[in-house]
């Protein structure tokens, strides 16, 4: 299927065209911004390293190319500008004066350009300009810089004295016209075919000195990027036009080919994509709008994360700005990490190579901070002996600096983090990755996080916590104050987290085979594991995200953008179908924080509910998501323009496709009504496995597993044991189960439909625990007392509408959690769900109070009508 943004204006000339409506292309070295003007083309370039400090503006614009036509917007005509994404090739056509113009651009990544060409019906004559944007003399952020021209070559050189930063680049333009230097600009004239590269570079080199050293002037090792510019233009340009396309072409389509995605509509529309997602908007569904902006995550995260290059930040590897909103950072308490959420599940993991260059060289800064927060934190657990309390990492990050944690994110940051690397084995099953990358992090991590606990009461709690950005309190007018705590579902989470996935590393690696000084660390993550409490369940039948929260909201914004205490949910994964009443607390928490919030708040949420298994909340989500908050070039909208939310996106309608964290393969887990039809190939799921699936009428027509590393595959799937399979299979309770071959295809066909029968969907119970629901069939009765996560059994086969609970759980526990499923199925089926806990009625009618006076930003918001009462 052709994947095409098309557009038939050009974008303005100005930072809100730039954001909105610009097209990007990148080759994570340099990032381009396609304007695709009649009289003025414009090309804003970004180079990543081209930074002041954070409060000093961070990241700045590094270039902009300008070609003046004698062309007129108002004279052209069947004007179309696009960006082909299965190609990796922008465009933009028209007509004006009689002559047909036609321009192409791409990004290579072998070549490390920026490459363009221009042609036309008849000659024309027109010029190129090099500038460098932002240039000042203010104190502290100093930006210099020259621009020459020499025969066909424009060369620019400067310093952002911040950090002494030296740049350059180079334009080398090549015509079958008359090309010359003029007036520091480049003239050609009577030419119908030009082609041109641009090359940069900055004397940045990713390395551990560039975090250690306190001095800013001193980071960087004194040099002069423009021999090696020179090197990359001369290169480039000694190819021809399809050469260099080839080799771009070649190395982009190696990757972004690996995954392909169809939602039963395959036609091209004939409308422009911002008509296209306008009429989205208003509820006219598009599934060729939504396998685009799928595709386009995958395309984004390709063009602005390659190996040899800083990772993607804030905005990928595109800004236009003097001062980028951020700093264009590297943000650890959710977004970088999110960057990352599509690289492994959609076939990317090479681009998570920039990352993992970024972490080496942050690490021993980042031990430091480590042993600095242990000291000032919990300094009965410091330590003087190097690497000790291992490492750790904090919110606000960027290309010459880290932080620790504090202000308003606690240290499960880090363990936000090193989850990375566990999903980097646990997606590729490479053992070398286990042994050199993800044991060594996730061991480094649990040395601090072992640290940062302190036993209260029999549990181990972080010391300091807080919840990603939430704040004590947001009435009008009062400047925002971070809650700290002790305690709180984020950290506690993540420290879990990170502490089971170590614990795996060491069952898979044999703990015979590990060095005896890693034995210690171990040993305490061992005794610690089942004292961290990760999850509570408060008396809103809610997740808590703070240990002394009772009904949900009372602490922090109601309608909160982040969902920290979920972070267990995803990108997390103890809560699941194993655990159902943490998973249905679960639905509670995302229920009442809302399907309104920010761009990337909207894609986290939908990676969320897809663990839910509701595929038809799923779907509203990434609805709202795309015809909410994405911009007309289909970048996310934070506000402002954000790029973690595209990538979080794309990652959220992998996850309704499939799953893999739990104990089985699960194909189709959340599958909305609104796809009947369709089909994917490439996705990949943990343990080695890539999988091709289509589907008719909401159930599995054909899968396809291909195997990598020659695991036992396991795969949960309905009827998937009465199907015709090219493999001989097992059938474990519900998962059919197989041995593979590394390089083995194997093939499921014929899978019986299966049908979706309706669910109870209402449940009321009062404080004599007498339960009433309206459903016609019998059903199964399940509890879950406080914060257990899973229910028992209480009753089976029960019909007419009521039970009552003999047992006296209500009287002896906090919460208690009825929970009704179709008779016949299990606790983790759908069902109806209601909590009761012991509040009186001057508890609620205080609550019901202090949930409209606090969240006045939030349009009011109002506390659940029912509050277990």
């Amino acid at each position: 299927m052709e994947l095409k943004l098309r557009y038939n204006k050009p974008a303005p000339d100005s930072a809100e065209g730039w954001e909105k409506y610009s097209l990007p292309i990148g080759n994570s070295h340099t990032g381009g911004n396609i304007f695709g003007g009649v009289a003025h083309e414009r090309i804003q370039v970004t180079e990543n390293s081209v930074e002041n400090p954070g409060h000093l503006g961070g990241l700045n614009s590094f270039a902009d190319l300008y070609f003046h036509f004698p062309h007129r917007e108002e004279t052209a005509e069947n004007y179309e500008r696009g960006l082909d994404i299965g190609r990796a090739l922008a465009y933009v056509r028209y007509t004006a004066e009689g002559v047909r113009m036609e321009r192409e651009y791409f990004a290579s990544y072998p070549d490390r350009t920026i490459a363009g060409r221009f042609c036309s019906s008849a000659p024309v004559s027109f010029t190129a300009e090099l500038q460098i944007p932002h240039l000042t003399e203010e104190e502290g952020r100093e930006k210099r810089g020259t621009v020459t021209a020499d025969g066909s070559t424009l060369t620019m050189t400067g310093i952002m004295c911040a950090y002494q930063v030296h740049f350059a680049a180079r334009l080398a333009v090549y015509t079958d016209g008359v090309v010359a230097a003029e007036n520091g600009m480049l003239r050609i004239t009577d030419a119908t075919e030009t082609r041109f590269v641009f090359c940069g570079a900055t004397n940045y080199e990713l390395r551990p000195e560039v975090f250690l050293e306190p001095d800013n002037a001193k980071k960087l090792i004194p040099g002069d990027p423009l021999p090696l510019v020179r090197e990359l233009t001369d290169a480039a340009a000694a190819q021809s036009w399809d050469e260099l396309y080839a080799r771009h072409e070649t190395d982009y389509r190696r990757l972004f080919d690996r995954v392909s995605v169809e939602f039963g509509e395959t036609d091209v529309p004939d409308a422009m994509t911002d008509a296209l997602l306008e009429t989205y908007a208003s509820g006219t569904p598009s599934r060729y709008l939504e396998v685009l902006y799928f595709q386009y995550g995958r395309y984004l995260l390709i063009a602005s994360s390659r190996p040899g290059c800083l990772p993607a930040n804030l905005q990928g590897v595109w800004n236009c700005h003097d001062r980028s909103p951020w700093g264009s950072g590297y943000w650890h308490n959710i977004n970088v990490q999110m960057n990352y959420w599509p690289a492994f599940v959609t076939g990317l993991e090479e681009t998570f190579a920039a990352y993992l260059s970024y972490y080496k060289a942050f690490l021993p800064q980042a031990e430091t901070f480590a042993s600095r927060y242990i000291r000032e934190t919990v300094p009965e657990n410091a330590s003087d002996i190097p690497g000790d309390c291992g490492w750790t990492i904090g919110t606000g990050n960027y290309a010459y600096s880290i932080s620790g944690p504090g202000g308003h994110s606690g240290p499960g940051t880090g363990g936000l983090t090193s989850k990375l690397f566990w999903e980097y084995y646990a997606f590729t099953a490479d053992q070398t990755v286990l042994r050199e990358i993800a044991y060594p992090a996730l061991l480094a991590m649990a040395k601090f996080l072992c640290k940062v606990v302190r036993d209260y009461d029999g549990l181990y709690l972080s010391v300091f916590s807080a919840s990603p950005e939430q704040i004590l309190s947001n009435t009008w007018g009062k400047p925002v104050q971070y809650y700290h705590t002790v305690g709180c579902a984020f950290d506690q989470q993540m420290i879990w987290e990170n502490g089971r996935d170590l614990l795996t590393c060491v069952d898979l690696l044999g703990e015979e085979n590990l060095p005896p000084e890693d034995l210690p660390v171990i040993r305490t993550v061992r005794e610690q594991m089942d004292r961290y409490d990760p999850v509570q369940v408060g008396w809103s039948g809610q997740i808590k995200e703070y240990r002394e929260e009772r009904f949900y909201g009372e602490v922090g914004e109601f309608r909160h953008r982040h969902i920290s205490q979920l972070m267990g949910l995803y990108p997390g994964t103890s809560i699941n179908h194993d655990t159902p009443a943490w998973l249905d607390a679960s639905m509670v928490s995302l229920d009442l924080r809302s399907d309104e919030s920010t761009g990337w708040a909207l894609a986290h949420r939908l990676n969320a509910w897809a663990r839910t298994g509701d595929g038809n909340r799923s779907h509203k989500l990434f609805s709202n998501l795309l015809g909410k908050r994405t911009l007309p070039n289909l970048w996310d909208f934070h506000p402002p323009f954000q790029i973690d939310g595209n990538f979080g996106g794309t990652s959220g309608v992998a996850e309704m496709l499939l799953q893999s964290h739990e104990s089985a393969i699960v194909p189709l887990p959340a599958l909305p009504d609104a796809w009947p039809e369709g089909s994917y190939t490439g996705l990949a799921a943990r343990g080695g496995f890539t999988l091709d699936v289509s589907w008719k009428q909401g159930c599995a027509h054909t899968i396809t597993v291909h195997s990598a590393a020659g695991a036992t595959c396991r795969i949960r799937y309905p009827g998937l044991a009465d199907a015709s399979a090219t493999v001989p299979f097992r059938v474990c309770g519900d998962m059919v189960e197989f041995d593979t071959e590394p390089g083995g295809c194997y093939r499921f066909t014929a899978i019986p439909a299966h049908e979706k029968l309706p669910v109870p969907r209402l449940l009321h119970a009062d404080r004599s625990c007498c339960l009433t629901w309206d459903f016609a069939e019998a059903v199964d009765i399940w509890r879950a007392a406080d914060s257990a996560p899973v229910y028992e059994n209480v009753a089976r086969g029960i019909t007419g509408g009521s039970w009552t609970d003999p047992a006296p759980v209500y009287k002896d526990s906090e919460t208690v959690t009825y929970k009704i499923t179709r008779a016949g199925t299990s606790a983790a089926a759908p069902g109806a769900f209601v909590t009761l806990n012991h509040s009186t009625e001057l508890e609620r009618a205080r609550y019901r109070y202090w949930i409209r006076q606090v969240n006045l930003p939030c349009g009011g918001a109002e506390a659940p009508a029912y509050l277990g009462e």
